[in-house]
């Protein structure tokens, strides 16, 4: 097995391989804040290959959110370059995928009415759209709800319907911001096998962002691990793990290294955290 963990290349240095689909170099923003400019990333780097299941990893506050909504084009004002296949791009893009954290599925809608919707957008004909939406129902476990709404359904399940409303559009990229963050330890994990399951059929160039490290080191061939606020990129983590792989893995010790090498940094990077707050919180009594 390979080395744990390698330092992450200053932003400067890049020089990105052909291979990589998605490109973030040197991202930087800012927030205005009743208490003063707050700095929320700075100086974010690393692609994403063609196919690679790569998450992005941090402490609260350590500005995750902030690179997935300047990636899927939902962040205006920041410094730093986004490529996708080589275009910089500075808004949202016909490559890129979303699921968020939040409840998305369309309550008035059956499953196959909301996973079919974006190919309805589209102006793709019924009968095809229904078709494709079928396949990615099928492909996410989801075959038989065709026809049931939302309020029926397990919250794995919706986010589930979720994904494979993404996926039907056939994205580029996916990129997932905490999709199952809500969700118990248990339900995470088997739905990690049914993403894992989805990944390897469609080669689905992936990113997640998550604050979960088991669900990390399952999923990921790398993981970027950030530093508390401003987020930078604190470390890389190659995931020396075979695939096909499942969570049946997660009781091996070679699990157990990586998860414990993620925490180790998170750990340091989560204490500074909880201490710079305690320190403003006091500084702001009366």
């Amino acid at each position: 097995m390979g080395a744990i963990g390698t330092e992450a290349r200053p932003a400067q240095a890049m020089a990105p391989p052909p291979d990589w689909v998605l490109v973030v170099e040197d991202l930087g923003k800012r927030f205005d804040t009743p208490d003063g400019a707050v700095t929320a990333v700075d100086g974010v780097s690393f692609g994403v290959r063609k196919g690679e299941f790569l998450s992005v990893i941090g402490p609260s506050g350590c500005g995750k959110t902030t690179v997935f909504n300047i990636v899927g084009g939902l962040e205006p004002g920041y410094q730093g370059r986004v490529r996708i296949g080589g275009e910089e791009v500075r808004g949202p893009h016909k490559s890129i995928g979303m699921v968020f954290q939040e409840e998305s599925t369309f309550p008035w809608r059956t499953v196959l009415e909301n996973v079919s919707f974006p190919l309805e957008v589209a102006g793709v004909a019924r009968a095809e759209r229904h078709q494709r939406a079928r396949r990615f129902i099928s492909l996410v476990g989801l075959a038989g709800f065709e026809n049931r709404y939302p309020s029926e359904l397990s919250g794995g399940m919706r986010q589930r319907v979720a994904i494979a409303r993404t996926l039907a559009f056939e994205p580029t990229i996916l990129l997932m911001d905490e999709p199952f963050a809500a969700l118990d330890e248990q339900t995470r994990l088997i739905l990690g096998d049914k993403v894992l399951q989805i990944q390897q059929e469609l080669a689905q160039t992936t990113l997640l962002i998550t604050h979960n490290i088991t669900e990390a080191v399952q999923l990921s061939d790398r993981i970027v691990v950030m530093t508390f606020r401003p987020g930078r990129v604190k470390r890389i983590v190659e995931i020396d793990l075979p695939r096909p792989r499942t969570s049946e893995i997660v009781g091996s010790e070679a699990f157990g290294r990586y998860v414990a090498q993620v925490w180790n940094d998170l750990r340091e990077e989560a204490t500074r955290g909880m201490a710079e707050s305690e320190i403003g919180a006091l500084s702001r009594r009366p």
